[in-house]
């Protein structure tokens, strides 16, 4: 992951999943990206499927939230193009589980490499 990773500020999922739904405004204030970036991405994947209530207002659920995490990685981060993002997903239906994982072993990396400067 690169260093935009630690730009963005999603709650670990213990406190991403306390809610069911979560606005656009809070999601683009997680990612720090404006809220029709967000809806751009929305039109783009299909795997973003926000709630919408009758006056329009989307609602992200955490699973959607954990989704947009995985396009911000392969479009911010890989530097894939919109199209090289959807091809990858397509064709990687286990690609959330290898982002997860990922995640998890950079922050193990992140607590030894603390662990060894404090020692």
């Amino acid at each position: 992951m690169g260093i935009d990773a630690d730009l963005i500020e999603i709650p670990e999922d213990e406190i991403l999943f306390k809610k069911q739904y979560y606005s656009i405004g809070d999601v683009a204030a997680m990612f720090k990206e404006n809220t029709s970036l967000i809806r751009y991405w929305e039109n783009e994947f299909s795997i973003l499927k926000p709630k919408k209530n009758k006056k329009g207002d989307r609602f992200f659920r955490p699973e959607d939230v954990k989704n947009l995490k995985m396009i911000y990685h392969l479009l911010r981060e890989r530097k894939y193009t919109i199209n090289g993002a959807k091809e990858f997903l397509k064709n990687n239906k286990a690609a959330g589980e290898k982002h997860e994982m990922i995640g998890s072993l950079q922050k193990i990396k992140s607590f030894l490499l603390e662990l060894k400067n404090n020692l």
